[in-house]
């Protein structure tokens, strides 16, 4: 499997990936709409997520009509709403274990008849979807 964040593309070579000028990435990197690894002091590296994020900032841009301040609210609101999913995800998936090992306690101290080979809340595999790529 890919690792989508490691910084691996040149800026010039992120900029073609992108279809813009290097100087742009800059702007949106001065911005603090995109922030690029740094090797050394001056070469930026970007990883597929820089580039998701630059397309993701283009669209918004030209084919929305937002402004780059616009589009720094709703990457901030995205990135936000992320990191509520994940969030959730976690919480939910975290009460679930709970909720099943509070069951496993009960039962082990009654005398009804109980499954031991499958969970005993058939919890189904959360996956919130993203609307906003």
């Amino acid at each position: 499997m890919r690792n989508t964040k490691q910084p691996v593309y040149m800026i010039g070579v992120a900029a073609e990936l992108c279809g813009t000028h290097p100087q742009t990435l800059r702007q949106y990197e001065k911005l603090g709409l995109i922030i690029p690894a740094r090797v050394g002091a001056k070469n930026r590296l970007y990883s597929e997520n820089d580039i998701a994020r630059v397309k993701q900032i283009q669209r918004l841009t030209q084919q929305l009509g937002v402004n780059l301040a616009g589009v720094d609210i709703i990457l901030k609101l995205l990135d936000d709403m992320e990191d509520m999913r994940t969030d959730f995800e976690d919480q939910f998936n975290e009460f679930a274990k709970d909720v099943e090992l509070r069951i496993q306690s009960m039962s082990a101290n009654s005398n009804a008849p109980v499954r031991q080979d499958t969970p005993l809340v058939p919890v189904p595999k959360l996956r919130v979807r993203r609307r906003f790529e």
